[in-house]
């Protein structure tokens, strides 16, 4: 199974991810309390990220979270967020408070 790291800018911090596992899930496993964990389907947006670096794809989200033009600067849900490659990314909203503390 591939795994790529994730960089987050805003704590320094770096997590494995598998290629086939979302970012947040990824995300998850740093021990942090307070990561938001919303619906896991795209639609409450509390996971929001900015993708700095590296390649990915991702699943269907809500356009009330993350507008087109969002999406093309490199925002996303990292529930619905894969990693292609490794990636450096910065988070947004209430995650960036949970890891900024």
């Amino acid at each position: 199974m591939t795994q790529h790291t994730i960089l987050i800018t805003d704590s320094g911090e770096t997590f494995p991810c598998a290629q086939d596992q979302s970012v947040l899930h990824g995300m998850s496993r740093l021990g942090r309390k307070g990561i938001p964990q919303g619906c896991y389907g795209g639609g409450c947006g509390v996971c929001k990220i900015q993708v700095l670096s590296g390649r990915y794809h991702t699943r269907k989200m809500s356009r009330d979270q993350v507008t087109a033009e969002e999406e093309q600067a490199g925002y996303a849900l990292a529930c619905r967020t894969f990693a292609d490659t490794d990636l450096t990314l910065r988070v947004v909203g209430k995650l960036h408070k949970a890891l900024t503390r």
